[in-house]
């Protein structure tokens, strides 16, 4: 792969964090739910001065931590290039917060409106990760590692995943606040559809990215 090739993905990369990250403040600005993946990050924010941002880094940064001690000496040290990625995504998350702070809702419908929006952008985003094949976030490299030296499918083992973030989440909410909070429908449908139409969409991302490796 040559650097301007490299320099090219890198860039698709990051535009699909931004585009994630906007995904992940409509789903909070609905208030139904976050995704799973963003369910705890969130709930730290609402019990610690930390931003929902900084929480995913440092939740990310336990993701990396992991990876270590399950893979040990099959642990690749590229993968380090995670804790970079969690942090631009983290901070391209507080400025998406930011940008859609005046977003609001007056009723149920437009709460779903929100949600479907934070939904289809997480997926997109998702989906030009993948296209990019460059490096993958925290939270995917963790259920890689635990595929590597588990007989576990990666479909298995993310739902595993992700139910688990779901349940701390529910569990650390209503032990320190006495309610739940960021676990919700909304976070139902995160968990059917993301994935769906992340794979819908594959197909048009790879070939986009396929169009802007080959330009000159």
């Amino acid at each position: 792969m040559s650097v301007g090739e490299l320099i090219k993905r890198y860039a698709f990369f990051v535009a699909g964090l931004f585009v994630m990250a906007f995904g992940v403040s409509f789903s909070i600005k609905a208030n139904l739910g976050t995704s799973p993946i963003s369910s705890f990050p969130y709930v730290t924010s609402l019990i610690s001065p930390l931003s929902v941002g900084q929480a995913t880094i440092a939740m990310h940064v336990v993701f990396i931590i992991l990876q270590i001690i399950i893979l040990r000496r099959k642990y690749e040290p590229i993968q380090l290039m995670q804790l970079p990625v969690a942090v631009v995504f983290g901070y391209l998350t507080d400025l998406a917060l930011w940008i859609v702070d005046g977003v609001g809702y007056s009723n149920y419908l437009q709460q779903w409106l929100l949600c479907i929006i934070g939904i289809v952008l997480v997926a997109v985003g998702v989906s030009m990760e993948v296209a990019a094949g460059v490096v993958m976030l925290a939270g995917e490299g963790v259920v890689l590692a635990v595929c590597r030296v588990a007989p576990i499918k990666f479909g298995n083992m993310k739902i595993v995943f992700d139910v688990s973030l779901v349940v701390i989440s529910i569990a650390v909410s209503w032990s320190v606040l006495g309610t739940v909070e960021g676990v919700r429908e909304g976070t139902v449908a995160a968990a059917l559809f993301v994935g769906f139409i992340t794979k819908q969409l594959n197909r048009h991302t790879r070939r986009l990215m396929n169009y802007i490796v080959a330009r000159r």
